[in-house]
């Protein structure tokens, strides 16, 4: 079985694929594309999408997390990302969509907002990356990639408090999803991936350890996405913290 994974460096959905090839056991070679200009490879590479991750599995593209995973269970049904059950597994999908259309993008924003007003750790963020450069060089050359990708993914002042804002809200609704039994079973599915890695992400950020200390959705996150790479120090103003 033949699978190549394209994805972006620190990027919660190109991890949550990588999870899922791992708990699928297939092997896979995995390529990292710089942020942003990565969406004109994609194109180059035949995607009919723009978006990471992009998958080559046994002569198809796959792009999406959502979509990698139908594919993943199609080739290979054990163990399974979605439960057989039917009631689970609709529980399963619905927070899968969730994690996927709600939870996924703020993660994203708040952590391109906070390398665009501190750099200096966006060197953490690249830990393992295979850009074909090393990684010392990829990130003296950042300053622009933050500034496109802050920008293509809507990290404007007023986007970033309303998130701050809406923040504690949605770790409430990870925390519930844990105490229903939808994520954080023995076996993990296609939920879990999809919404640890997002929490992983959110923890990078030093601005937010106040929030997520205790919570069980950041254990949840450690147990499912181990080691995510990055760390930003504080840097969003305090005013925007409190509200």
């Amino acid at each position: 079985m033949k699978a190549t994974l394209f994805g972006v460096p620190g990027s919660h959905p190109s991890f949550a694929a990588e999870l899922m090839l791992r708990r699928k056991r297939i092997d896979y070679r995995r390529i990292d594309l710089v942020a942003v200009v990565h969406r004109g490879m994609l194109r180059a590479l035949r995607f009919p999408g723009i978006t990471v991750p992009a998958l080559r599995l046994e002569g198809k593209r796959v792009q999406g997390t959502r979509a990698i995973a139908v594919a993943l269970d199609a080739l290979r049904p054990e163990p399974p990302l979605f439960p057989h059950d039917p009631e689970r597994k609709r529980a399963v999908s619905a927070a899968e969509a969730w994690g996927d259309e709600v939870y996924q993008p703020v993660p994203r924003r708040l952590v391109w907002s906070s390398l665009r007003r501190d750099r200096s750790t966006m060197s953490s963020y690249l830990e393992g990356a295979r850009l074909g450069v090393p990684v010392s060089i990829a990130a003296r050359a950042g300053a622009p990639v933050i500034r496109a990708a802050a920008h293509v993914n809507h990290a404007s002042d007023e986007n970033v408090r309303r998130d701050l804002a809406n923040l504690p809200a949605l770790l409430d609704h990870v925390d519930g999803l844990l105490r229903a039994g939808t994520i954080g079973g023995a076996d993990p599915n296609v939920a879990d991936f999809q919404i640890a890695t997002s929490t992983a992400l959110l923890a990078t950020l030093d601005d937010l350890r106040p929030l997520l200390d205790g919570r069980p959705a950041l254990e949840h996150a450690r147990r499912i996405a181990p080691g995510y790479p990055g760390r930003t120090p504080k840097v969003f103003p305090a005013a925007w913290l409190q509200a």
